[in-house]
């Protein structure tokens, strides 16, 4: 736990052009500041290979070199960044906390800015087994996997990714990778001797009686194939807002998306959201970073106990 002297203005949860556009204005404001992000790597943005639509563009770039340059603006106008996996949040004090895998972050307002690559359960008994071998984050739950067979679903880097942080733990991780081709088919983790790569096939399945004990897939060819395993990690990606890590802490709409007002105000004094987390109808990466802008400017005008807009959330 920080102590209070570590307290940070403004503690954003997100590093995708929303988040960062937030941290650009927020540190800029000498607001001291921190971004907490899942991945680098993962991300509507980051996923997008080309992008020529954004203002200010001379030519077409992929997206993560965009994310790329946000970021060195954000940390150059003196923003941390860390990679890492937030599990939860207290909104329900004046000092708000972001909760890690290894440590609480204490702040005096909060930006929410996780996307929208969130998902329902897709494969039969993912739902059933969730929290009882099926999960959505190694890095919490890979040491409950010690000497055990797992697999982790999914073609993308951070999926591959994932299944290093397993691969310290597990006796076997199998890549199943729904895709022929992985993200990065050279990537390090992929040369760990307790990783076998399953490309081209989809998982049809998740079995077990109390606890997952196998899966059941189809290869390219729709021929049957089962495994016998205890953990099952999913990195499928969908199109729901990325809010399970409230807990119900916010007003959200029936899809989810974080309810906001026009000055990105969330239903919680001091908690703001922008981007693709709000209920928004339009995903772009201008408008996500224009709700950054808003989000940070009113984060700092609640600091300073300025007049805000607000929304009357009883209705």
């Amino acid at each position: 736990m920080q102590e209070k002297t570590d307290i940070y203005d403004v503690i954003i949860i997100g590093g995708g052009p929303g988040g960062l556009t937030a941290a650009q204005y927020a540190s800029r404001a000498k607001l001291k500041t921190v971004v907490l992000d899942k991945s680098s790597t993962a991300g509507a943005l980051a996923y997008s290979s080309r992008i020529e639509n954004y203002p200010g563009l001379s030519r077409p770039v992929a997206g993560r070199e965009l994310l790329d340059i946000m970021r060195k603006q954000a940390v150059g106008f003196g923003a941390e960044y860390h990679e890492t996996q937030v599990v939860g949040v207290n909104l329900s004090d004046e000092i708000k906390e972001a909760i890690t895998m290894d440590r609480a972050l204490s702040g005096k307002t909060m930006i929410i800015a996780t996307g929208s690559m969130g998902r329902k359960p897709g494969i039969k008994g993912e739902g059933e087994f969730l929290g009882r071998g099926v999960s959505y984050c190694a890095v919490c739950d890979a040491a409950f996997y010690k000497g055990l067979k797992v697999c982790v679903i999914g073609s993308s880097e951070e999926a591959i990714k994932e299944a290093g942080v397993l691969t310290r733990f597990a006796e076997t991780v199998y890549l199943i990778s729904p895709s022929p081709k992985l993200a990065s088919e050279d990537h390090p983790v992929l040369g760990e001797p307790n990783i076998k790569v399953l490309p081209g096939h989809k998982v049809t399945s998740i079995e077990g009686n109390d606890l997952v004990e196998r899966i059941k897939m189809v290869d390219s060819g729709n021929k049957e194939a089962e495994l016998e395993l205890a953990g099952v990690f999913v990195y499928l990606h969908g199109n729901k807002p990325v809010v399970d890590f409230l807990f119900g802490g916010l007003d959200t709409g029936e899809d989810g998306c974080v309810l906001v007002n026009n000055m990105m105000e969330t239903s919680v004094p001091g908690v703001f959201a922008a981007g693709d987390v709000t209920c928004t109808e339009i995903r772009q990466i201008v408008v996500a970073a224009a709700h950054g802008c808003i989000a940070a400017l009113s984060a700092e005008k609640y600091l300073y106990g300025r007049k805000k807009i607000r929304m009357d959330w009883a209705k």
